[in-house]
């Protein structure tokens, strides 16, 4: 599993500008949220962990802070360098945080190890800020999705999973990660908040967004055109060429209890 979920990570990396492109970011009122449910400082300092090409980094370099990237993929550092060159305290710093941050990427770290290494790299009084994107239900996809799911069945059936059949969920069932983070041991009590906001694509807008997903592009390149030409049918000859997809954005921020917050 853990081998499984490396070698999805890497495919980011292989679409780096793309995924800078078309992945959607985040609602502004989100990181207004994070300042003020974190308590941070004006001049604090933040760590973020996967910052991908930086979509969620610029807005918190535009608000002044100081902030650590951390990224293993080269192709999307190379991006992110490109976007945050006008930002210069945002750089590689060492030393303990105010705040640390992680933008749709700590599903991918082993929470046995990753909290703990939060936990200790934030100073007395920090703040661990997780967030997310989540496909969910919208009236407004007009049925697009329930559609696109019979193509899938057909065309590349190997990343149809269970949870798939059961339909896309609605935001109030989307699972809570509150638990998870308590059960570490290290945090107290989680505030979570969440945005419920839609995004409007057109055909190559939505295929390139597709481009960007691991499963999509752990498919053989004959499947995908496959996929992606019934797909692309689908929209034009159905949905006038425009489908919208239902986001939810969750946050979860947590400061770590003070035993654990060992660095001045």
């Amino acid at each position: 599993m853990t081998h499984e979920r490396n070698r999805l990570r890497t495919t980011f990396d292989e679409a780096a500008s793309l995924y800078d492109e078309v992945r959607p970011g985040y609602p502004e009122d989100l990181f207004d949220d994070v300042v003020s449910l974190s308590g941070i400082r004006p001049e604090g300092r933040i760590l973020e962990i996967g910052c991908g090409t930086g979509q969620a980094t610029v807005p918190f370099a535009r608000r002044g802070y100081r902030i650590l990237c951390v990224e293993l993929g080269e192709n999307m550092t190379a991006v992110a360098h490109r976007k945050l060159g006008g930002y210069p305290r945002t750089e590689v710093r060492t030393g303990a945080f105010d705040l640390a941050i992680s933008a749709t990427a700590f599903h991918w770290l082993d929470p046995a190890i990753a909290y703990p290494k939060v936990a200790g790299a934030l100073r007395d009084g920090g703040s661990l800020a997780l967030f997310w994107n989540v496909h969910v239900h919208s009236d407004a996809s007009r049925g697009f999705f329930e559609a696109a799911q019979r193509i899938y069945e057909r065309e590349a059936p190997e990343i149809v999973g269970p949870e798939d059949y059961k339909g896309l969920s609605r935001p109030e069932e989307v699972p809570d990660r509150t638990a998870e983070i308590e059960d570490s041991g290290l945090f107290g009590d989680v505030i979570r908040r969440a945005y419920r906001w839609d995004e409007a694509y057109d055909t190559e807008g939505y295929l390139r967004v597709l481009s960007t997903y691991s499963g999509h592009r752990s498919l053989s390149d004959d499947t995908r055109k496959r996929l992606f030409r019934g797909i692309a049918d689908l929209i034009d000859s159905e949905f006038g060429g425009r489908i919208v997809k239902g986001y939810l954005t969750t946050l979860y921020v947590a400061h770590p209890k003070r035993l654990n917050c060992r660095r001045r």
